[in-house]
């Protein structure tokens, strides 16, 4: 059996870290979103893997390659326009027979998940089987109707109260070739997309085994960017230590610690785990590095930085005496000398960020900055909570943001003109 993953989409809501990006390259407790799940699938036996890309597709080429070094073969289809999960499936048409298995590539999912849906495929012959989650509230989802384990009506984002089930469609599936089939007779939807479900209500009302497969697996959808801090800390909580880097006489170390190769903790340094440091990374001296914190390769961490429940992307640099907490900060950036980043309001109240021009409530009391790529900082600059700063811009000595910066600018704080008085 063959897998498909979808991942030619951006994630919009997770910008500015998909303005350089997919979504599913996005880094997580050490890797992207996407290896989770092709892992996940090599797992359950799955080692013929289609991504389906477009969207930056060169960042997931140049990563995954022919997949051989996680021990499985992917091959890739370019999704030209993105007009939706039927049109994205379609595009497999005559080059896959039997039956496959897709994934939404921007959710994480179980291996135990997908050995259940080939066994039930085994087992019962279906056509189409979905698999279902319960949620408490499932009006924001695809909500199934079910008679036994045969889906009877599938119901976008239905009002509540008005829901047939708690159960929705987890965009996992298990399709036979015969999909192809109802995909051709897919019109449009109201928004302007060739939705997969469509295609599954013509299966339906053809009266085609179309199935449900509940699952209390694991499942997560990481939608917005603070999701990714709640993400990595779930993947750091059960890693062993692995050291293969060098640390320094005079390191503290209390929980899981992972050092890549070529790594090296400086003395006076302080590790409270469990903290992932990446390889070819130089952290201290005299830096703490505090819970969930997880730093990708080439990082440098100067002398006096302290980090807390933080992901770091690759090459970037945390000067000495700064403080980052609860932040994503992107690659290749400079946090100079004397940044502080603030992750606490003062009225204690969660914070909020803009996604997609809304406020949002993160569910977070604490929550730092959100980073793009190449973002530089100058020394002593000050950020508040819940700010986005975008691709390449550079901020002032000095400065106090307290609004998110788009991409490509310069913050620069005001300046005061001081007369020195000659008598």
């Amino acid at each position: 059996m063959k897998g498909v993953i979808l991942t030619a989409g951006e994630g919009t809501r997770m910008r500015p870290l998909t303005l350089s990006r997919p979504k599913t390259m996005v880094p997580v407790g050490g890797k992207p979103i996407l290896q989770y799940n092709i892992e996940a699938l090599k797992e359950a036996g799955v080692d013929e893997i289609t991504l389906i890309v477009g969207y930056h597709e060169d960042v997931i080429k140049n990563y995954f390659q022919d997949g051989s070094h996680l021990g499985v073969k992917i091959s890739y289809v370019t999704q030209g326009e993105r007009l939706g999960t039927a049109h994205a499936i379609g595009t497999l048409t005559g080059s896959i027979h039997g039956a496959f298995i897709i994934l939404n590539g921007d959710i994480i999912v179980d291996s135990q998940l997908i050995k259940d849906l080939i066994h039930k495929y085994e087992a019962d012959k279906a056509r189409t089987i979905l698999t279902l989650i319960e949620v408490d509230d499932p009006s924001q989802f695809g909500v199934v109707e079910l008679e036994g384990d045969k889906i009877r009506d599938l119901v976008e984002k239905p009002a509540p109260g008005e829901a047939p089930s708690n159960l929705i469609n987890a965009g996992i599936y298990l399709f036979d070739d015969q999909i192809f089939t109802a995909i051709q007779k897919t019109g449009l939807s109201p928004r302007g997309e060739y939705e997969i479900t469509d295609s599954i209500k013509f299966q339906i009302a053809e009266d085609e085994p179309v199935l449900g497969l509940k699952s209390d697996d694991k499942w997560v959808d990481i939608g917005r960017p603070w999701e990714l801090l709640d993400v990595n800390e779930h993947y750091l909580q059960d890693m062993e230590s692995d050291i293969q880097g060098e640390i320094e006489d005079g390191v503290t170390i209390h929980g899981p610690l992972v050092l890549g190769k070529n790594s090296i903790v400086r003395s006076g340094s302080y590790i409270m785990g469990p903290v992932r440091i990446g390889e070819n990374c130089d952290i201290g001296p005299n830096s703490f590095l505090r819970k969930h914190t997880c730093l990708g390769d080439y990082v440098r961490v100067g002398n006096a930085v302290e980090i807390k429940n933080s992901i770091v992307m690759d090459k970037t640099n945390v000067n000495h005496l700064s403080y980052v907490g609860d932040s994503i900060i992107g690659a290749r950036c400079n946090i100079a000398a004397g940044t502080n980043i603030a992750n606490l309001r003062f009225d204690d109240d969660n914070i909020k960020l803009t996604v997609k021009e809304e406020r949002v409530d993160s569910g977070r009391r604490k929550l730092g900055v959100i980073f793009a790529d190449g973002v530089k900082t100058g020394i002593n600059t000050s950020f508040n909570p819940g700010v986005k700063v975008g691709l390449n811009s550079r901020i002032g000595a000095g400065a106090i943001i307290s609004k998110d910066i788009p991409s490509h600018k310069i913050v620069l704080p005001k300046a005061s003109l001081i007369t020195l008085d000659k008598h």
